[in-house]
């Protein structure tokens, strides 16, 4: 699917920020599959060198070390290129609570600094990663675009001011912008160390090494868990797209499904299982449900589907299967 939207891309020059990230990487790692010219910029505060390492001997991979908070970077970044996958961002609903400035700094300053240098650079079109935590305290199910709650963290108020601010450079300057909603993204390269790791791939680390994973509550919390391979045909969608009826808006990107906690480590221990017959007897242990948090996640995608003809390929089985593998063999 994502070769014949990767056509349209022929002869362009891509930039990805946070391109050492777990998203940004594989969406790199796509387009220079196709013969597409990419630069990354990043400044490797949280993405790895490692991910990278694949594409620094590929003609059409150019690596800038910069950051999004420096606007010189941004310009440099932007100058030659055609169209923007803005990637970067720091992550985690507690770490956003734990410092707020540092995630305001990156998350809005640094995406200013972006909007301006593409709008300067006369970039044509400004792909980023938007958020799922923009729905805050909104209870309904499933979350529709066009209907927000309250944030309930100072990462979601910095989403949230992300979306004003590219409605802004569109409607003043321009610029054609699309904002893509993550819901639970996880898959290869997706980080399994230090604090702020995301659920799947630390409760995999955990089940490896035969350690217990800790539910936050008891197990009735649900997530839109979202495969990357679902992940990267949005961004080629919203980057290709003709429909002009489709761009400057956000999306929410997901698979429609939602999956408790205690049904998403049901199936990591039964899939594991199949590479260690130990791993079916490790526990589970649970404790205290984590500020910020929001109990349900569930996205309606029909607005994708009708807009961009997005169709997920990967539900959350297919994709668990998919990153089990390749975490056995690169942990």
């Amino acid at each position: 699917m994502t070769a014949g939207l990767i056509k349209t891309l022929k002869g362009k020059h891509i930039l990805v920020t946070g391109g050492a990230g777990f998203i940004g990487s594989n969406l790199i790692e796509v387009l220079l599959d196709h013969n597409i010219k990419v630069t990354c910029l990043d400044n490797f505060s949280t993405g790895k060198r490692k991910n990278l390492a694949p594409f620094l001997s590929n003609t059409n991979f150019n690596l800038i070390e910069g950051d999004i908070r420096k606007l010189v970077d941004c310009h440099k970044a932007c100058n030659t290129v055609d169209l923007v996958l803005h990637e970067a961002a720091l992550g985690s609903v507690p770490r956003s609570i734990k410092d707020p400035i540092t995630t305001n700094d990156v998350n809005v300053s640094g995406f200013l600094n972006m909007l301006v240098a593409a709008r300067d650079a006369g970039v044509s079109r400004f792909v980023y990663a938007a958020s799922s935590s923009t729905y805050g305290d909104h209870e309904a199910l499933p979350k529709v675009e066009e209907t927000i709650g309250k944030p309930l963290s100072p990462y979601a108020i910095t989403k949230y001011v992300n979306e004003l601010y590219a409605d802004i450079f569109h409607t003043t300057y321009n610029l054609d912008v699309v904002g893509l909603r993550y819901f639970n993204v996880f898959g290869k390269r997706q980080d399994p160390n230090g604090a702020y790791a995301a659920v799947i791939p630390k409760f995999v680390q955990q089940f490896v090494s035969h350690e217990s994973p800790i539910i936050n509550g008891d197990g009735s919390y649900s997530r839109d868990f979202t495969y990357i391979d679902n992940v990267v045909q949005m961004n080629l969608r919203a980057l290709t797209t003709t429909n002009k009826d489709a761009l400057n808006t956000v999306y929410n990107v997901a698979y429609g499904e939602r999956t408790t906690l205690k049904e998403l480590t049901t199936l990591l221990k039964t899939y594991l299982s199949e590479f260690d017959d130990d791993i079916k007897n490790v526990e589970i242990k649970h404790r205290d449900n984590r500020a910020g948090d929001i109990p349900h996640s569930l996205a309606s995608i029909n607005k994708a589907k009708t807009l961009l003809g997005y169709a997920p390929e990967f539900d959350i089985n297919t994709g668990l299967k998919e990153a089990v593998s390749w975490y056995w063999k690169n942990l």
